[in-house]
């Protein structure tokens, strides 16, 4: 067996052509755009701000943001002349398939469902928060035992239902089925209504700036008492220091951290078999969907910690800082306004999430490294409707019964990971196939690709212990299927047997 066999990207091309596993096109760059941000301006912008400038970077969150910034940066440029050159979908499970070989793919691709899967449960419950939080300023109350908040059977007290997180990911479900572009147009208007929220906040919260909140701007380093052993970041574990809040240290842990709200633009990558001119779109897409909003955070992150001490953040202990924020200030009408740009934003993320979930999937299956059942198209809407309703199934229930707050870190180690890859194909490519006709080609190479490797890897030694151990284990299992399926049954070895076989018959006849 030979775990690393490479798929060219011509053949990968030509999978794309087969009726039953033809994606339909009709994304432009527009669309690509409205995707990245549809999917990044979200639960960073809504939720970790707030958290991560509380608890570690203070009002030094927006250099955090810069940091994360700069790691999403490089390693989008290398996405950029994957996504342009090799228009399949998967994402970095294709590209890594082309560069690194099967088994690599296999654990990328392992590693992408997991981020989506997870990425778009949590933040499904975190939909949940703000949906209740806008029913309840209407003098409608949901029952605790419907949200999450207490045990649906009271002598099951580890049971819970969080029935309005289902209902989201199910409703958003039946709009990836019936098409992408009624999908595009979705996430259209909701990404419209949370920008101008956005904009509503930096303009209004402007006036309410107090420079002096911004003093000190990286907070000295400081012990984080009752927190260490797995808690602790892997790096200071590794080092022997003890875990820390603020400063340099505080710094990079808050880049880790917020890492989660870039995750967006490696999704566009997904939708490249979907879209109309690839070549010339996919960087448009992912490139100008990562600058829009990297620039957003920064500001929103100086508007917040400005209008708001980071202290009083960290005792107010909330998950909606921007609404909060207006809430201090006396401004209520302009909390519940935000709230209701935050819902829309978390719409659209939970969306897109599941549709990268799918495609990722789509493209292991019509490998046949999962079963290739998941990998039919709807005859009417052009989508893979299956794996799209299986994913849909999977996020409904993971947000209604488990409580998932240390999950998202997973989230952030899945795509680091992913990105590290992607780099690292790049320099592959560029010395097994140098005549490959690239669209769009990685500026600095060798330079950019191995600096965003670095990058990403110091953020991944950044999080906690614990999100290292979870990681292993879902991919000790995800290696476990491998073996036990994708490495026997997967279309390269199907190729290979057929040439065995085919040389075996042609020495017999001699």
């Amino acid at each position: 067996m030979n775990i690393f066999r490479t798929k060219s990207v011509e053949q990968s091309i030509r999978d794309t052509e087969e009726p039953e596993h033809s994606l339909r096109k009709t994304l432009g760059p527009i669309d690509l755009i409205v995707f990245g941000i549809g999917v990044i301006i979200g639960t960073g912008i809504f939720v970790l701000t707030g958290t991560a400038a509380a608890n570690y970077a203070g009002p030094g969150i927006a250099i955090s943001f810069m940091i994360a910034g700069v790691a999403c940066g490089l390693a989008a440029l290398c996405y950029a002349e994957f996504a342009s050159s090799v228009p399949v979908a998967g994402s970095a499970y294709t590209y890594s398939y082309a560069a690194l070989g099967e088994f690599i793919a296999w654990i990328i691709g392992w590693d992408l469902i997991l981020e989506f899967l997870v990425g778009a449960s949590t933040v499904s419950v975190g939909w949940s928060e703000y949906f209740t939080t806008i029913l309840r300023s209407l003098g409608i109350m949901v029952p605790a035992t419907l949200t999450g908040k207490a045990a649906l059977i009271p002598a099951l007290p580890g049971l819970h239902l969080n029935l309005p997180a289902a209902a989201i990911a199910l409703i958003l479900t039946c709009v990836l089925v019936i098409g992408v572009r009624t999908s595009s147009r979705f996430n259209l208007v909701v990404t419209i209504i949370k920008l101008c929220v956005v904009t509503f906040f930096i303009i209004f919260g402007i006036f309410f700036v107090h420079p002096s909140n911004w003093t000190p701007f990286v907070p000295p380093a400081q012990s984080i008492a009752g927190k260490g052993g797995l808690a602790s970041p892997f790096l200071q574990l590794i080092l022997g220091f003890p875990p820390q809040a603020y400063g340099l240290g505080g710094l990079v842990t808050g880049a880790a951290i917020v890492f989660f709200a870039y995750i967006g633009f490696d999704i566009v990558a997904t939708t490249a078999e979907e879209t109309k001119k690839p070549q010339r779109d996919m960087p448009i897409g992912i490139l100008g969907s990562l600058v829009v909003c990297t620039v957003l955070y920064i500001v929103v992150s100086l508007i917040l910690t400005g209008v708001v001490s980071y202290k009083t953040l960290k005792q107010l202990n909330t998950a909606a800082p921007m609404a909060t924020a207006f809430e201090v200030i006396g401004k209520p009408w302009a909390a519940g306004l935000v709230s209701v740009g935050a819902i829309c934003g978390l719409t659209a993320v939970i969306l897109i999430l599941m549709m990268g979930q799918s495609r990722v999937f789509f493209a292991m299956s019509r490998d046949h490294l999962l079963p290739p059942w998941f990998a039919r198209v709807h005859p009417s809407f052009g989508t893979p409707y299956r794996i799209s309703i299986v994913t849909g199934v999977i996020v409904a229930l993971i947000a209604a019964f488990t409580p998932i707050s240390d999950l998202a870190e997973l989230v952030n180690i899945g795509t680091l990971l992913a990105f590290i890859l992607v780099s690292a194909g790049v320099l592959i490519l560029r010395r097994t196939q140098p005549n490959m006709q690239r669209s769009f080609r990685t500026p600095g190479v060798p330079v950019v690709p191995i600096l965003a490797m670095l990058v990403c890897l110091g953020l991944m030694l950044y999080l906690p212990l614990i999100t290292w151990i979870r990681f292993v284990i879902w991919l000790v299992l995800g290696i476990a299927v491998y073996f036990l399926y994708g490495v026997r049954h997967s279309r390269l070895a199907r190729v290979v047997r057929e040439e065995v076989l085919s040389e075996k018959e042609i020495v017999g006849n001699d």
